[in-house]
């Protein structure tokens, strides 16, 4: 295993080198090779992501004509600190094309392929500047990738970061790729990364009446997978058009498990800034239905949540939200919000709604909270307003969830790649 993972990270330092323009210094390859075997003990225990295997899925790409779905998380990273932060890495597209794959377009999810467009807003078709490569928006005209797009391609890779929550609308994309593909019969590699929200499931389970792009499957809305095992879930149950199958091949992490804890290098999408952030996700993300900021037009996103008709007597925290990066039209842009500040709370392992109840009890507006149809497309169900706005208690609530999560856990397990 150590001579596979060290020839593999020869390589990956290699093409970094190349691509950096720097071949000179490659060249003493001993003295690299020398460096690697010092490092091996750390090498072997070292949490390894599907992209880092070049080794294994190469070969599969040989002769072929690729078409990758991508963003600004599609990463190989180098050096020894794949488990915590690591802000040593190359793009997938630079390095398979450094490495001679033939690539031939790339396709891109809801913000784009580097990352850098509002939640929902519509993302166009162009050309990467970089590599002049064609980026077809999965976020745009369309959300599926048609069979004109597919038509000159041999094999799909999907590699993007998800955070495991029901509405961030990554696995919906997986779900649109798989489907097309399944269609035009070309098969998906999927390279694998950690769920920095794997280690529990919670939540309301999504009413198929209730399906939308922020939730197509009948699941909780923490569901505690990795792409991976989510892809395998959603062929194994099903899902796609006419009970397709899609051919897929999974690259899966190595040295991980569902409680292995990840810190994430890059943020997945603007507006989830680090780790504080993803851990309130699920909870906070709620808001995304109502009326009530979120954080957006902060630097606190995600870690804050207030409104200029909350109680200011008992919701005391103050800020002003303005347009920035990943907010251009944030809720109550410019206005005094009353609300919460979150950055330093501690979740372990849960998902919770005491804040949406406290928001909801300090509107003094209340006919302004909700936006009905957004609440109801987040949550999956739409009980749960009716319960909020009824005055039931989280206990409560939770309580009528279980029932669900019992019986998604033991469909979960037939799909788990990892402890």
């Amino acid at each position: 295993m150590r001579f596979t993972l060290v020839k593999n990270t020869f390589l990956l330092f290699v093409l970094i080198l190349i691509s950096c323009g720097n071949v000179k210094k490659a060249d003493n390859k001993k003295e690299i090779i020398d460096e690697l075997n010092a490092q091996g003990a750390q090498i072997d225990s070292l949490l390894n992501v599907g992209a880092n295997q070049t080794n294994t899925y190469l070969p599969l790409l040989k002769e072929k004509q690729v078409g990758i779905v991508a963003n600004q998380t599609s990463v190989i990273f180098y050096g020894q600190k794949l488990k915590n932060k690591n802000h040593n890495y190359t793009h997938i597209v630079d390095s398979l094309l450094t490495l001679n794959v033939d690539v031939k377009k790339v396709f891109a999810p809801e913000h784009g392929f580097r990352g850098k467009a509002d939640a929902g807003e519509h993302v166009n078709d162009g050309f990467d500047t970089k590599t002049n490569l064609p980026i077809i928006s999965l976020h745009g005209k369309n959300r599926k990738p048609t069979p004109e797009q597919l038509n000159d391609l041999d094999i799909v890779i999907f590699d993007i970061q998800d955070v495991g929550v029901r509405f961030y609308t990554y696995i919906s994309t997986l779900h649109n790729v798989m489907e097309a593909c399944a269609e035009a019969k070309i098969p998906v590699i999927i390279l694998d990364r950690p769920n920095p929200n794997g280690h529990y499931v919670d939540g309301p389970t999504l009413k198929i009446e209730n399906q939308s792009f922020l939730g197509m499957h009948p699941i909780p809305l923490v569901h505690g997978m990795t792409i991976a095992e989510y892809a395998k879930m959603i062929n194994g149950e099903k899902w796609l058009a006419d009970e397709l199958q899609c051919d897929i091949t999974v690259i899966p992490v190595k040295n991980y498990t569902h409680n292995t804890t990840y810190s994430l290098p890059i943020r997945p999408s603007p507006n989830l800034p680090n780790d504080q952030a993803i851990k309130l996700y699920p909870s906070l993300g709620l808001f995304e239905g109502t009326t009530i900021n979120a954080g957006r037009g902060t630097e606190f996103q995600f870690q804050r949540y207030g409104a200029p008709f909350l109680n200011k007597e008992t919701m005391n925290f103050t800020y002003t939200p303005v347009a920035n990066f990943g907010a251009k039209y944030p809720k109550h842009q410019n206005e005094l919000c009353y609300g919460e500040d979150l950055k330093d709370e501690r979740l372990n392992g849960i998902m919770t709604l005491k804040w949406v109840i406290k928001a909801y009890q300090n509107a003094t507006d209340k006919s302004k909270f909700f936006n009905t149809a957004n609440f109801t497309k987040h949550a999956g169900i739409k009980l749960l307003q009716q319960q909020i706005e009824a005055g039931l208690s989280e206990k409560e609530i939770k309580a009528t969830w279980q029932e669900d999560l019992d019986a998604f856990k033991k469909i979960r397990e037939k799909y788990l790649l990892y402890d």
